[in-house]
């Protein structure tokens, strides 16, 4: 089933079941659909149709989603818009990416206000008056649905084209992988404006026959009382969320609801995993994806084996590989650039054919992670193709040093970038957040170091940190730390 049937498909077959929820207010199933018909209506009347494109700037709340699955409707576009961005920011994407209509709460308007585009209050689809029939439904499976910005984090954002045939074979994955039918009920913490909070914790449960609780921004404070409130069976969170779930303080909330929660975005250490899981009785299904491909191609079981540090296996129907400098198939135990083709993968990158054609090259995305496979076909992320630091000749990869920085006990978050150095060319270099009430100097962190790893891989510098500076999405912002190096 199309993902724009979906409110229509709810309603008819439980009107009164529970379908989408904020702290503002509670949507049925059949009045879900009602919103979204009125929503849509309400957009064709502004001159919205099949192929425009509906900017999104507003913070975690229903009306994000209402307003998405109107524009699925009338067979258009959605792009979610981080609110947080600078004006200048929001209307570069907004204008890269054509939109001819924004939806925008008070604070967003006020930054957008002298962009040229239609601007509709985001009051104006809380509660839409229902006119006339409602739109037909415009979309088809080959038609786009998202774009999706990438972060920016090594140049200027790109537009990531996903169509209705993506979202539909992503979401079905997902549902399968995770056995969601109508008990299931998401707690969204992740932000709406990036696909794994849209994809993992909307369109997936919601096309199950289950619902979703939507938080506005995560809070390690409130977050367990969150919980006890919504009931949730999932939550899907990055590793910074559980990190910082694990170092609050005692006491033991009710998360009996809970069957999992679901980590990805960045490889999440195993010594955190294990924690985690100890303190709440919650098991942790580590997957891994990026926008490019619908959010995921590999995920560890749910029932089955979970190996901890590994992202898992692909997922059906999806072909994950790993190849050399030559884009030659490597066998397994031997890592490279992960590669991944399917019906997830996206049509491009909007408007750069030469970077879509390079990315996309024989058929296969290249991912610019770098991992390897078991002898159980299991995947393990090595690093980025990008943070590797070479140090006089020899290889040397971020992650294997922080995750030995992770096994210490005082350490929250662990950051390896690679200093210029005149005679190795770098040397790696850590940044580190404590855990609160924990100590440990740069040398003890050093020491601790100089036990698990080579001598070249030993971080020639230790940096102590309140926090480690993030992305949006909430990944270890790493282009940050190197420019910090360099001034």
């Amino acid at each position: 089933m199309i993902a724009a049937a979906i409110p229509e498909d709810r309603a008819r077959r439980d009107p009164g079941g529970p379908c989408i929820a904020d702290e503002r207010q509670e949507l049925d199933n059949a009045r879900f659909a009602r919103t979204v018909s009125a929503v849509a209506a309400l957009l064709a009347a502004a001159g919205l149709g099949p192929g425009g494109i509906l900017a999104i700037m507003l913070p975690n709340r229903v009306e994000l989603v209402t307003s998405m699955f109107a524009a699925w409707r009338l067979g258009a576009a959605v792009t979610p818009i981080n609110p947080a961005l600078t004006a200048q920011e929001a209307r570069y994407q907004i204008d890269d990416a054509a939109a001819t209509l924004v939806i925008a709460d008070g604070a967003s308007a006020q930054k957008l206000q002298d962009g040229g585009q239609r601007i509709i209050p985001v009051e104006d689809v809380t509660s839409p008056v229902p006119a006339g029939e409602p739109p037909a439904m415009s979309a088809a499976p080959g038609s786009l649905a998202l774009l999706i910005y990438t972060s920016g984090t090594t140049g200027r954002p790109k537009g990531v084209m996903l169509d209705h045939a993506n979202i539909g074979a992503t979401a079905e994955r997902i549902v399968a992988w995770f056995d969601m039918d109508h008990d299931t009920r998401c707690l969204l913490v992740l932000p709406l404006f990036h696909v794994n909070g849209l994809m993992v914790s909307v369109v997936s449960p919601l096309l199950a026959g289950g619902s979703t609780f939507i938080a506005g921004r995560f809070d390690a404070a409130t977050f367990w009382g969150t919980v006890e409130r919504a009931r949730p069976t999932f939550f899907s969170a990055v590793p910074t969320i559980y990190a910082l779930l694990v170092s609050g303080p005692g006491g033991q909330p009710d998360a009996r609801a809970l069957r999992f929660a679901i980590c990805g975005a960045a490889p999440m250490p195993r010594q955190l995993i294990d924690e985690f899981e100890q303190r709440y009785g919650v098991p942790v299904v580590e997957g891994y994806g990026l926008s490019e491909c619908t959010v995921c191609c590999t995920l560890n079981p749910l029932h089955g084996v979970r190996k901890a540090g590994s992202v898992g296996q692909p997922l059906p129907g999806i072909d994950v590989g790993v190849v050399d400098t030559q884009d030659g198939l490597l066998p397994t135990g031997q890592a490279g650039e992960v590669v991944v083709r399917g019906p997830n993968v996206m049509r491009g990158y909007l408007g750069r054919p030469e970077e879509t054609a390079e990315v996309l090259r024989g058929g296969w995305l290249h991912t610019g992670d770098v991992g390897l496979f078991d002898e159980d076909g299991y995947l393990t992320l090595v690093d980025r193709v990008k943070d590797l630091i070479i140090r006089g000749g020899e290889n040397i990869y971020p992650k294997e040093i922080e995750d030995v920085l992770h096994a210490h006990p005082a350490v929250l978050e662990a950051a390896v970038v690679g200093q210029p150095d005149p005679v190795f060319g770098e040397q790696p270099v850590a940044f580190v957040a404590l855990r609160p009430g924990r100590s440990a100097g740069p040398d003890d962190l050093i020491e601790h170091c100089r036990g698990s790893l080579a001598r070249y891989k030993v971080p020639r510098a230790v940096y102590l940190e309140e926090a480690l500076p993030k992305n949006p999405v909430g990944k270890i912002a790493k282009p940050v730390l190197r420019e910090r190096l360099r001034t």
